[in-house]
């Protein structure tokens, strides 16, 4: 890819979270407390499904999915940013870039599925429990896993090739800790309408399909505890889509965040402490969302440790 000036371009500069050299070190720890965090407690969710026997359901094979998906969508960014402030460095490849991109975007749009998929699971099991295993066997469940790794990474995949495309300015400093897609074309001297326009598309297609998927189960979720007459009968329903609900608001209110940050500010600061939130925080409180709210998983590491 040759920049504006006709010169080959190998390599961006990421300006990280902070200019300042005293705060680095601080970052540094933050963020690496953070990802061991993120790793350890989603390894302890996996750990707990595939060893228990009584986890192996529909419900707990998608957790575990989502814990893998949480695992890989923070190692795509934190351990580069990790290694930049321990050298003392900024730069990343052109092609480094273009490979972050991609496999940021395909875990990003990927969480969004699986939150899809989970969403119907629990839609299945409360508004027609009696069919509940014959609906969401394994085949399906496989196959709806499956589907969203397939159309996450074409997704990831026409980005990617639409930045390929494009040439760079001199400029190549981008004001994120990692290839953020929009901070990349930014720095175009290229025509990108036509990657704003698919950014515009896949976002309305990609994130309000899954969204509306999700109330809609949820609406109907709710219309049925409703008809449930025993109080703790009501309890008991919705305790199982608590901690999904709880993620589910985390994800979705995260993104939005990232969103309107960017479309109402120009200050890039803004911009990437909002992204923070939705590739770091978010990552690292799924697992105790789902460990502190679940005893079947308290009960399957249990059993597990104290074998």
């Amino acid at each position: 890819m040759e920049a504006g000036n006709g010169t080959q371009i190998s390599e961006f500069l990421l300006l990280g979270l902070s200019q300042s050299v005293e705060l680095q070190p601080l970052i540094f720890g933050l963020f690496l407390s953070m990802y061991l965090v993120t790793m350890f407690g989603n390894l302890l969710i996996i750990l707990a499904v595939s060893s228990d026997s009584h986890l192996h359901t529909p419900m707990y094979f998608f957790l575990s999915n989502l814990s893998l998906v949480d695992i890989c969508f923070t190692s795509t960014t934190i351990p580069k940013m990790l290694v930049n402030i321990q050298t003392q460095s900024k730069v990343i490849t052109y092609e480094g870039c273009i490979t972050q991109l991609y496999f940021y975007t395909i875990f990003a749009v990927l969480d969004n599925f699986i939150l899809t998929v989970m969403a119907y699971d629990r839609f299945v099991a409360i508004c027609h429990p009696l069919h509940y295993m014959v609906i969401m066997n394994s085949r399906l469940c496989g196959l709806l896993v499956l589907v969203s790794w397939i159309m996450s990474a074409m997704v990831s995949l026409l980005h990617s090739l639409m930045v390929l495309r494009l040439s760079f300015c001199s400029d190549l400093e981008i004001s994120h800790f990692f290839c953020e897609l929009n901070q990349v074309l930014q720095l175009a001297c290229s025509d990108i309408f036509l990657n704003n326009i698919m950014i515009y598309f896949l976002s309305v297609l990609l994130a309000g399909g899954p969204l509306a998927g999700i109330l809609y189960s949820y609406s109907k979720i709710i219309a049925s505890i409703c008809g449930i007459p025993p109080a703790q009968g009501k309890y008991k329903a919705f305790s199982t889509c608590a901690s999904h609900l709880s993620v589910v608001s985390l994800f979705y209110g995260t993104s939005l965040g990232v969103y309107l940050s960017s479309a109402a500010t120009q200050n890039a600061h803004s911009s990437t402490t909002a992204s923070v939130m939705y590739t770091v925080v978010t990552p690292v409180l799924n697992p105790f969302i789902y460990s502190l709210r679940n005893n079947d998983i308290k009960r399957a590491l249990e059993r597990f440790f104290g074998r």
